[in-house]
């Protein structure tokens, strides 16, 4: 047995490194010659230790190939493997392209929700974590309030510390060392020289002072030259030495700017050296020659200029663009010469044919000069449209035409204006050779459906149809954006039928049943009637009612679309669908009800017919009694709101049984109504308000009160129920009992701008007007986004100067709000900036239309500064759109002396009511 080595003769284990393991690494001392071994990286430590472990059977080695995950066999474009000699063909292009558009339809589904929760999310996260300066604000508002003696009467922070003041002590003390140039020349100020150079004196001024002429000249030439490399630069080309270079095309913009005006003689000249080095270092630069021409054009000499371009073009003989300048800067007569010696060194230019002809004066001139260059460009589609033009007989224009397009089969303009030219027979011949020329033109199909348009036959003949057949074999279909686009084409140039075979074939293409299609084709029936498409927007819904023959929104906004941009008749058409696809759905049965008020028996077949649809439906049964009492008969009125209280027991039909009475003027039958209808809904909040109006009617305040107190415990979340009591007690006097009133609704409805819009009223109106603004900073801190605070705070609580700012601040955070825009148009009214104050309406009335109150105010904008036109056109309007809501409008319309008034005469009442 041999003996056991000791450890320091023993070698050392491979991958060794000394004093690795207590973390010493390699270092270099001076006495190094060169720099010490490096030590082993992280990675090789670990490949050590693994392999180690491995060995002593720790841990098991893993296999090389089933970690080998390299990046490069990750990528498509950098094959290497089995894959590495295939070949990207078409196929491959199809699949890539199927794949993407697969992912990108997987993407656009249902982005809208998508993107409509990450909204409210960031919403809710910046509601809940505001900023800073959102903390800030009201506080930062408040400091308006501060005059300047308050403001100057503040106190200055002190330094209570001192420590301010030791270092401004110690930077007062700070010593620097002092450079000996500067002492220098403080020892050499006050010297006085007593000698003077002779030789300098002779060869200078008299005082000795030297005159260096070769170093003022050498320093005017660098100055110089740095200020052509300066040009250079500025013209997009580099500069090599001494040489200065420019970019001629460059000098095209630049000196086209230059046109008119005043140009210094320095520069001009300047220019001029730079542009003769340029011609002269390249004279087969076609822009130098140019922009050398335009220069003297700029600096008034024309005829330097014709010569600059004439030998250009001598230099330049194929240059289209020099012999055009040419041409240009001469007269009529040498013009047609230096055309012509153009067209001999450039036949087959096209813009110079086109240029020698429209120097020609008369047309037959003209022909001859386009002929000839057709004869050496037979396949150039602008001189044959050119040749077209210039013809006057129809005959011999469609001659050209079929020349034309035998010689350019694939030019789908002149097939189109052939087939224009063609009788409908020919023209049907030529489309149908066009389309074996040009398989993947979707324009010629357009064509040939509008040309049966044209012939009477376009709901007969199924073109579009075929179309898309052809199309999607030929795999040239166009995107449902595209046909969109050419239906919206056809619509704007008359043919309607073409506009609606378009849509109908097309609109469908390409979606899927779990698309969201109903969304989609609404979007896109919106978006045409943004551009004033209506015919569009009319195929788009009715293409999307036949698929969703039952739905309600679908048939709303078709309803909508006729009542604002179609005739009554297609107003009644698209109705009558409405009530034939959707019978159970009560409110196409009143519209349609409405629509015929005018003829009372054909009102009341409507209802009629409603009534076997939906026997029970309290809708239907209040819109019987409406169209009855709208035309007096009183009693009839009265028996059906008899029997359906009887047949449809619920709170709306009783309330209107209520409020059918105190119309009439009987006050005791109504408050005998209400009190039996409260034994049946006494959650109603209607009722409570119905029964404390009819006390106030009759002069009885107390008991009122009673109705709105009892009413407030029972239904505590009704805004307008605590309206009223605190309007009652404060017309009572007693202001302190409408502000406990309100704090009271503060706190059953926390968040109602209609409350504190309130209290802020019943301060200001009692003089508090400290208190007002207290609350109103109050109110806006806890709903920001408010806009009826903050037309209340422009409007009464800031002075005038302050109101422009306000409002681009409320603007800013209150997004699309109707009180806010109307704001905005009543300041700029008082600022008599009419124009822009009309917009603002105008943008108030498309946000909502639903607001009475914005009608009235537009209205009585427009009785003090609009037309008569305007007038009448916005009282149609406000009649078609029947407003219910607003503050005014609400508090005049629901007046029972106004129960029989129409919408103009309310309109008409509310706006005189406005201050």
């Amino acid at each position: 047995m041999a003996s056991r080595r000791d450890f320091l003769s023993q070698p050392a284990p491979e991958n060794y490194v000394a004093g690795l393991g207590r973390g010493a690494t390699g270092f270099t001392t001076r006495s190094d010659l060169g720099p010490a071994r490096e030590g082993p990286s992280e990675d090789q430590i670990k490949a050590a230790v693994a392999k180690r472990s491995a060995q002593l059977g720790l841990t098991e080695s893993k296999d090389d190939d089933n970690t080998n995950d390299d990046g490069r066999y990750q990528d498509p474009d950098n094959e290497v493997g089995l894959f590495s000699g295939g070949i990207y063909e078409k196929d491959d292009e199809e699949a890539d392209r199927i794949w993407k558009e697969v992912d990108d339809k997987m993407a656009k589904r249902r982005q809208k929700q998508r993107e409509a929760r990450e909204n409210a999310d960031r919403e809710e996260y910046e509601r809940k974590n505001p900023k800073i300066q959102q903390q800030f604000a009201g506080l930062k508002r408040a400091l308006e309030t501060v005059t300047d003696e308050e403001w100057a009467s503040l106190p200055d922070p002190k330094d209570l510390t001192g420590r301010t003041k030791r270092a401004r002590q110690a930077r007062m003390e700070r010593f620097y060392a002092v450079p000996d140039s500067v002492l220098a020349a403080a020892r050499d100020a006050g010297q006085f020289g007593t000698t003077v150079d002779d030789g300098a004196a002779t060869e200078g001024n008299k005082d000795g002072t030297v005159t260096d002429f070769a170093k003022i000249g050498a320093a005017r030439d660098k100055v110089l030259r740095a200020r052509l490399e300066q040009e250079s630069q500025s013209s997009g080309t580099a500069t090599a030495g001494s040489a200065t270079s420019i970019d001629p095309k460059g000098y095209l913009t630049s000196l086209s700017s230059m046109q008119g005006a005043e140009q210094s003689i320095g520069d001009i000249e300047q220019f001029r050296k730079m542009l003769k080095s340029a011609v002269d270092s390249n004279p087969k630069q076609a822009a130098s020659w140019i922009a050398a021409a335009r220069l003297e054009i700029a600096a008034g000499k024309p005829v330097a200029a014709r010569n600059l371009i004439a030998k250009g073009c001598q230099h330049c003989p194929k240059s289209e663009d020099i012999w055009l300048e040419n041409i240009h800067l001469n007269e009529n007569r040498n013009a047609k010469i230096i055309a012509a010696q153009a067209i001999n060194a450039n036949p087959h230019s096209v813009k110079l044919w086109v240029e020698a002809m429209k120097l020609e004066n008369d047309p037959r001139s003209r022909k001859k000069v386009i002929r000839k260059a057709l004869d050496h460009n037979q396949e150039s589609e602008a001189l044959w449209k050119e040749a077209v033009n210039l013809e006057e007989d129809v005959v011999d224009a469609r001659i050209l035409l079929a020349k034309a397009t035998e010689l350019i089969p694939q030019s789908l303009d002149l097939w189109l204006a052939l087939a224009r030219l063609e009788t409908p027979e020919n023209a049907r011949k030529v489309l149908n050779k066009a389309v074996k020329k040009l398989p993947s033109s979707h324009e010629l199909w357009i064509a040939a459906a509008r040309l049966e348009e044209q012939l009477g036959e376009g709901t007969r003949r199924p073109v579009m149809k075929n179309a898309v057949k052809f199309l999607a074999k030929q795999n040239a279909m166009p995107k449902r954006e595209e046909w969109i686009a050419e239906a919206e084409k056809c619509e704007e140039e008359g043919a309607v039928i073409t506009c609606s075979n378009i849509i109908e074939e097309t609109l469908g293409w390409g979606l899927d049943e779990d698309d969201d299609r109903k969304e989609m084709w609404i979007d896109d029936a919106k978006a045409s009637i943004s551009r004033d498409k209506f015919a569009t927007a009319r195929a788009i819904y009715a293409y999307a009612l036949r698929v969703f023959s039952n739905s309600k929104s679908l048939y709303l906004a078709a309803v909508d679309l006729e009542r604002s941009h179609g005739t009554k008749d297609d107003l009644w058409r698209a109705l009558e669908k409405a009530v034939e696809a959707c019978p159970h759905v009560e409110v196409f049965w009143l519209m349609l009800a409405k629509e015929k008020a005018g003829e009372i028996n054909e009102a009341r077949r409507v209802l009629a017919r409603a009534f076997k649809q939906n026997p029970d439906n309290e809708d239907i049964w209040l819109a019987a009694v409406k169209l009855e009492a709208d035309n007096g008969f009183i009693d009839q009125a009265r028996d059906l709101l008899k029997t359906a209280r009887q047949n449809a027991p619920t709170d709306r039909v009783w309330m209107r049984s209520v409020a059918f009475e105190r119309q009439l003027g009987d006050g005791e039958a109504a408050l005998d109504l209400v009190r039996e209808a409260l034994l049946l809904f006494p959650a109603a909040p209607k009722l409570w308000m119905m029964k404390g109006q009819i006390y106030e009617d009759q002069g009885n305040p107390a008991q009122a009160r009673e109705a709105y107190s009892t009413g407030v415990r029972a239904v505590p979340s009704s805004v307008p129920m605590w309206l009223l009591y605190s309007r009652l007690e404060e017309r009572c006097g007693n202001v302190v009992k409408a502000r406990s009133v309100l704090d009271r609704a503060r706190q059953a409805v926390p968040k109602s701008p209609e409350l504190w819009t309130e209290l802020i009223r019943v301060e200001r109106r009692a003089g508090n007007v400290n208190q007002a603004k207290s609350l109103m900073a109050s109110a806006l801190q806890q709903m920001p986004k408010s806009g009826l605070l903050w037309a209340e705070r422009i409007l009464n609580l800031e002075v005038r100067t302050q109101r422009k700012s306000l409002l681009a601040e409320a603007i800013k955070k209150v997004e699309d709000d109707p009180i806010l825009l109307v704001t905005a148009a009543r300041i700029l009214w008082a600022e008599r900036k009419l124009d822009r104050a009309q917009n603002w309406f105008d943008k108030a009335l498309l946000l909502d239309r639903d607001i009475g109150d914005t009608w009235a105010w537009y209205y009585k904008f427009l009785s003090q500064h609009g037309t008569e036109e305007k007038r009448e056109e916005l009282v149609s309007k406000c009649v078609l759109n029947d407003p219910r809501h607003g503050e005014h409008w609400q508090a005049i319309a629901k007046n029972p002396e106004n129960a029989n008034k129409k919408t103009d005469e309310i309109l008409k009442l509310v706006a005189a009511s406005l201050s």
